[in-house]
């Protein structure tokens, strides 16, 4: 059996990104979707939340490119205060330097991440699972206390961020030489998988067997989304999404994603999209489908 998880990221970034992924839910295939805590638009995604109740929201915790939760004196080695407010310290490349260096404080990564997912529970939304901005639980030291503080809020699942070997078939890649590097990290930092599933196995967190999309994040169009589905293998997948409209809001936004956003909401919206997933024997559900139902938040 082949079931899949179709995610929208960055809920709460925008007011535009909030109205495309509940467009992508309601007249589309996004099952789940993840709300950022610090995110500008938070109130705004809160009360869009409550008015699709089918959608499954987890939290999409924020370890680089924004503002902490907390005051960033208690986040030393992640954050900074400035005259105007705190911001996280790195962006994806030094973050992943530090992570792999052994220089962040595990017990920083993991109040700030209860506090993230605590603002979306004290909002009224009951958090499903949980995921991190730029995939950052790739890296075992991020990972070992973002479990660690899922479990403490009673949070059942966390997206395991590791794609299958052969995301694409080869032909796709060769016709896409800008996916070549991304393709590149990717593969390297499949090095880290191995441990992923038993990790979240003794925090008592459930995972889907990996995640698709982030290889052709940007770059997703009808072409590469028929692609994908048509390799997706045998068990439990998350297709990774980040559907949006590129307003005002999001062109003074720090974000790589902009007309992608745009092009994302029309294929996950195509009245195909669907029915090419049941010819291929794919069935949708939700991370609250995913979770055992006695555990079911």
């Amino acid at each position: 059996m082949r079931r899949l998880i179709v995610n929208a990221d960055d809920f709460g970034f925008t007011a535009g990104i909030n109205r495309a992924i509940v467009e992508a839910h309601t007249g589309g295939i996004v099952t789940s979707s993840t709300l950022m805590a610090n995110g500008r638009a938070f109130e705004d995604a809160v009360r869009l939340a409550k008015s699709v109740p089918r959608l499954s929201v987890g939290c999409h915790v924020v370890l680089i490119d924004g503002e902490p939760v907390l005051d960033a004196e208690l986040l030393p080695s992640i954050a900074s205060a400035y005259s105007g407010g705190a911001r996280f310290r790195d962006g994806l490349k030094s973050f992943a330097a530090r992570a792999l260096a052994g220089r962040l404080d595990p017990g920083e990564i993991e109040v700030e991440a209860s506090a993230q997912i605590r603002k979306l529970q004290s909002a009224g939304l009951s958090v499903s699972h949980v995921d991190t901005h730029k995939h950052t639980h790739l890296f075992p030291a991020v990972l070992r206390p973002l479990l660690r503080a899922a479990r403490a809020c009673g949070v059942p699942a966390v997206r395991n961020p590791f794609g299958p070997r052969k995301p694409l078939k080869s032909i796709e890649l060769l016709a896409r030489p800008n996916l070549w590097t991304r393709y590149a990290e990717v593969r390297i930092l499949r090095t880290l998988a191995a441990k992923f599933p038993d990790a979240a196995k003794r925090e008592g967190l459930v995972t889907p067997d990996g995640t698709l999309g982030v290889v052709v994040t940007g770059a997703l169009d009808e072409k590469l989304f028929r692609a994908i589905a048509a390799s997706i293998p045998e068990g439990t997948w998350e297709f990774v999404c980040h559907p949006g409209y590129n307003d005002h809001d999001l062109k003074s936004a720090k974000t790589r994603l902009r007309e992608s956003r745009e092009t994302e909401l029309r294929v996950l919206t195509m009245p195909e999209a669907r029915e090419l997933l049941w010819k291929h024997g794919i069935v949708l559900i939700s991370y609250r489908e995913l979770i055992p139902a006695e555990t079911r938040p």
